[in-house]
């Protein structure tokens, strides 16, 4: 059952949540955020490599030069509290903490042994915040 949902998954994106000890016990570990130029320099162990991710913040010094793997480009994981598994990630539904989906309509299509399974009160829609941020802002930039 759980096997045959699992590719139906891939049908719109979505974020799964877990413990850290649960992370931790399958082998994971919190992501590296490298700076792109000090990211470029090193021969990451290939087991490493799969924690390591460059950034390249929209504040870096001005002329700081890189050739890889970003092409310059800016992009900035800072606020991230990601963690990585190097390898297929086994679990059980009732493990799953939370799962944040970008709105009802995926909600609807989500499969419904997925949503039984995981617990309909774990489910996070983007959707929702995105409106509460509309009517209460906080994150104002001027």
């Amino acid at each position: 059952m759980v096997k045959s949902a699992k590719t139906r998954w891939k049908l719109f994106p979505l974020g799964v949540g877990f413990t850290k000890p649960h992370v931790f016990a399958a082998g994971g570990g919190p992501a590296y955020y490298v700076r792109a130029d000090h990211w470029e320099k090193q021969n990451w162990d290939e087991h490493v490599n799969t924690f390591v991710t460059p950034i390249w913040p929209a504040y870096r010094p001005k002329g700081t030069k890189f050739s890889s793997p970003l092409s310059g480009k800016t992009i900035d994981y800072a606020h991230e509290r990601e963690w990585r598994v190097p390898h297929d990630f086994l679990f059980q539904l009732d493990q799953v903490q939370f799962v944040v989906l970008p709105s009802y309509e995926e909600m609807a299509r989500f499969p419904k042994e997925l949503k039984d399974g995981i617990g309909r009160q774990k489910f996070i829609l983007v959707d929702v915040y995105r409106h509460i941020e509309t009517l209460w802002p906080t994150h104002i930039t001027d």
